[in-house]
């Protein structure tokens, strides 16, 4: 009977550090920003074989950088964690981890992962992911106490593992490069694009969240919104502009050669949806209005990047 209890109890101790584990890296944020970087080289032109172990060579390695952000993103913020509503019962803000065993773990993730991009790819999609490494945990967590500018630093780690994949792939940073397949040329600035989508993707993205949960950014000192006096006409106005920008830039890849007329109208039918949201939140100004802008953006990066792979033009 005790032999059960002390076995049960181990293995509630075990499914309690996952969990904290789980939440440090931010699971789902980690999931989604890696999401974008293994699509990205998947789009890239077919210089390497199609492979699985790639794949989950390439997520992996995406998970423990992102992660290891994440987990300094925490350890760095643990005050202010505590102060809100939505992160009061995150591991390090609960108490339940130690600053010390975060960033640890950040420390060991982030090598680890660092090193296999660099090892099972190319030394630059190594240093773009340690630069975006980097620029997320010790520039824009920071910066987020001292100015709206953080959502234009953050917007950069943000994008780039779309890059970063397309880099992993290519082995190409220059976007004047011209990548050869086949006797067919096709641009690097291709790569380019793909950031462009998600670095613009992001602003009426975190603008929408920090709308909805500026009471709790304020208490914590965060500075997020555009404006010094919170959600406004120029926040609304901000994501509209930020909106538009995503409509020509979406069409790029087409423009290009990378991919076909269908993705086109999909990825255009997208951004015009996003425009309509944020018009929508600059009209009602209401929590109601940011919140859909925000799930509207949750649903537009898959369906984007997801249409942008299944339209790929097939290189023989």
């Amino acid at each position: 009977m005790a032999e059960h209890i002390n076995t049960s109890s181990a293995s509630f101790q075990l499914a309690s550090r996952v969990k904290d584990y789980t939440q440090l890296v931010k699971f789902t944020l980690s999931f989604t920003v890696v999401f974008s970087c293994v699509i990205c080289y998947l789009l890239a032109p077919n210089i390497v074989a199609f492979s699985w172990l790639n794949i989950i060579l390439l997520f992996t390695a995406g998970m423990l950088v992102t992660g290891s952000a994440n987990a300094i993103n925490q350890a760095v913020e643990k005050d202010t964690d505590a102060m809100m509503k939505r992160t009061a019962k995150r591991p390090v803000a609960d108490g339940r981890m130690s600053v010390s065993e975060a960033l640890t773990f950040a420390a060991v993730a982030g090598m680890l992962g660092v090193g296999m991009m660099w090892y099972f790819f190319n030394p630059s999609s190594a240093l773009l992911s340690a630069f975006s490494l980097f620029l997320y945990a010790w520039v824009y967590t920071p910066l987020k106490k001292v100015s709206s500018i953080a959502v234009l630093v953050g917007a950069l780690p943000g994008a780039l593992p779309c890059l970063i994949g397309w880099v992993a792939a290519t082995d190409m940073i220059n976007p004047f490069e011209k990548i050869v397949v086949a006797n067919t040329s096709i641009s690097n600035m291709n790569g380019w694009a793909l950031f462009g989508i998600q670095f613009l993707w992001q602003f009426p993205h975190f603008w929408a969240i920090a709308w909805v949960a500026h009471n709790d950014y304020s208490k914590a000192g965060f500075k997020l919104l555009p404006a010094d006096k919170g959600p406004t006409k120029f926040t609304a106005l901000q994501a509209v502009m930020y909106a538009v920008l995503m409509v020509p830039v979406g069409m790029l890849p087409y423009y290009m050669g990378l991919t076909g007329r269908i993705s086109l109208w999909i990825v255009l039918a997208a951004n015009l949806f996003m425009v309509v949201q944020c018009i929508r939140l600059y009209i009602k100004m209401d929590v109601p209005s940011a919140r859909r802008v925000m799930f509207s953006s949750y649903i537009y990066l898959p369906v984007v990047l997801l249409s942008l792979l299944a339209d790929k033009v097939s290189i023989q």
